[in-house]
């Protein structure tokens, strides 16, 4: 009887400390820390079935200078007005050139997209953003 307590007692135990623990390691991610305006005009867009596009802008990245993007917009689960991107971007301010990796999904309302992108900088730095274009 005393070893059934015990390990109910265990169990007991062992459900707080897993949580408080998981709570340790979590990280609180600040949404809006460098914020800047950007304004893209579209250079190109192509499609060849009308579901997936390929999409090229440029203009101004606040001070990132002038930037140059490339995004294909796929729906690999075929579910109307939404799917997901891969892009590159580089821009240049000065003798500063800064490249991209974007990824991330899409919701389309008529000819808005909102992207929710995680952008990877060569310099180091990661944006994590809803963008709307």
């Amino acid at each position: 009887m005393f070893n059934l307590n015990f390990i109910k007692m265990k169990k007991l135990l062992f459900i707080p400390v897993l949580f408080m623990s998981l709570n340790l390691f979590s990280q609180d991610i600040k949404y809006g820390d460098g914020l800047f305006e950007a304004n893209f005009t579209v250079d190109m867009m192509y499609t060849d079935d009308l579901k997936n596009y390929k999409v090229t802008a440029s203009g101004e990245a606040g001070p990132y200078g002038r930037a140059y993007l490339s995004y294909e917009f796929t729906s690999e689960l075929d579910v109307s007005g939404q799917g997901e991107f891969n892009g590159t971007a580089w821009t240049q301010n000065g003798e500063e050139i800064t490249t991209a990796i974007l990824r991330g999904i899409y919701r389309r309302n008529g000819d808005v997209f909102k992207l929710y992108t995680l952008d990877n900088l060569s310099k180091g730095k990661i944006f994590s953003l809803p963008q709307e274009h």
